[in-house]
């Protein structure tokens, strides 16, 4: 699944609106925490945690209007 990460006031502003997708378990599961977090991979290759609510789905629709 793909998202655009919204960020905070305190993000990195090379992470805010970017596009990034959930790493996933052997049975296809996102990572997820009791916290409300989820473990994601942007564009650039890096992994971190972000919080859950910050994250927007991206429908197959929006991303073909994106390109």
């Amino acid at each position: 699944m793909d998202y655009i990460y919204l960020g905070d006031r305190m993000t990195d502003p090379d992470l805010k609106n970017c596009k990034c997708s959930a790493l996933r378990r052997t049975d296809g599961k996102c990572i997820r925490s009791k916290m409300a977090t989820m473990l994601v991979r942007f564009e650039n290759g890096d992994i971190h945690v972000v919080l859950a609510s910050r994250l927007r789905h991206i429908t197959k629709d929006e991303t073909k209007l994106k390109r």
